[in-house]
């Protein structure tokens, strides 16, 4: 211990001898590596996203988001028997707090669910039956567990709360894309939109060291605890530039109505050169693998819906904009044509991504835990040179 606290002296004093110049300055941390991690790869230069060293695509069509979400807490796909027990603990976690759902009914009804999910995770930590001074390895897991099985059941029932309907109980034959449609509507969901929903949660689930989940290691680092961790990365994910851009894309598309504008409306929207949501990406230069994924499904649902209209006109959009500028479309982009055919209200859309990204937090702040350092960058001073301060009398 001694040895690690003369180490990190000596670090810090060479940092602060340093300073950072500004070659060293990076804005937005792009290209800084900041951690090591086995959870999530993305190549963004060949456009791949694998999870453990499976490709994203395979993943899709070979497993369902609780096999996901075991792989990325432990490395490993599951066998049978692991997955069926993973499973049944997940669906053993499901119930909410009677208190907590006492809380969402006193909300306004026009509340965001984004801001009503921020305050019921940091909410849900009160109701843990986990001593708080217990940091433990497998204390952490079990909270893990209860708050991967519940944050899909807080956003549905939030949504059948404001909508002035009480809220059904879990129903626990059904898969957690299942369980969250079921709660959400109080009606069993078919399975075309149930595997829709999964597909999207598979995809959701881990990026990197994107916005949100840098916040959560960036909490935990300070050895805070997991709920503090979780909540500091919905407040990251709520912004328009990481999980709110799917929310836009859908307003955009309502916005243009009608294949007719499409053309017109674009090409407004560039001459006052207003950025157009869901396009471009900080690391993918050749395509998002994940939205190529999503573009067949948006089809595929419009047509199973007999309303191909959202899904053209955002084959438009991406024609245009990829031809003009040479953008192509990111996760957000058809995500929000897939939501709009399961009848999902637009403001939902981001809380459901925090259903989903909420596996690949965990398993990062779990990561942190493991080899912990806090995270404590330099800055780089280019305000006032040292001054003397005048006395407010003798100022003019």
């Amino acid at each position: 211990m001694a040895e690690k606290k003369a180490e990190a002296k000596v670090e810090q004093k060479a940092a602060e001898t340093k300073g950072a110049s500004a070659e060293d300055f990076a804005r937005g941390l792009r290209g800084v590596v900041a951690a090591q991690t086995r959870i999530s790869r993305v190549e963004g230069d060949i456009g791949r996203l694998s999870y453990c060293g499976y490709d994203i695509k395979d993943l899709v069509e070979h497993c369902t988001f609780e096999e996901v979400i075991y792989l990325l807490w432990n490395l490993e796909l599951p066998t049978k028997a692991q997955f069926a027990a993973f499973s049944e603990k997940l669906v053993a976690e499901r119930t909410l707090p009677a208190g907590l759902i006492y809380t969402m009914r006193t909300l306004p009804h026009t509340t965001p669910p984004m801001d009503a999910l921020r305050t019921c995770v940091s909410l849900l930590s009160v109701y843990d039956p986990e001593k708080p001074e217990d940091r433990s390895l497998e204390a952490n897991w079990r909270r893990a567990m209860r708050l991967m099985a519940k944050l899909p059941c807080v956003v549905a029932t939030f949504e059948r709360l404001r909508k002035g309907h009480e809220p059904v109980d879990p129903h626990p034959g059904l898969s957690m894309a299942g369980n969250f449609m079921y709660l959400m509507t109080g009606q069993m969901p078919d399975p075309d939109a149930e595997r829709a929903m999964d597909v999207g949660l598979i995809l959701h689930a881990d990026h990197g060291l994107n916005a949100s989940t840098f916040a959560a290691r960036v909490t935990v680092a300070t050895l805070s605890d997991v709920y503090s961790g979780i909540t500091s990365a919905i407040g990251a994910l709520k912004g328009p530039l990481h999980g709110g851009a799917n929310q836009e894309v859908l307003k955009m598309l309502h916005d243009i109505r009608l294949m007719d504008r499409v053309e017109s409306y674009i090409h407004e929207k560039m001459a006052r050169k207003e950025l157009i949501m869901g396009f471009g990406h900080a690391v993918y230069r050749n395509g998002d693998p994940r939205a190529a994924i999503l573009r067949e499904w948006s089809k595929r649902m419009g047509e199973r819906a007999g309303d191909t209209l959202w899904y053209r006109m955002s084959e438009k959009v991406e024609a245009i904009v990829t031809g003009e500028k040479g953008l192509k479309p990111n996760v957000d982009f058809y995500s929000a044509s897939v939501y709009h055919t399961l009848q999902i209200d637009h403001d939902l859309y981001t809380p459901i991504f925090a259903c989903s990204r909420v596996a690949g937090w965990l398993a990062h702040i779990m990561e942190q835990y493991s080899d912990n350092r806090i995270i404590r960058p330099l800055d780089q001073w280019v305000g006032a040179e040292p001054r003397d301060v005048v006395p407010l009398g003798q100022r003019d």
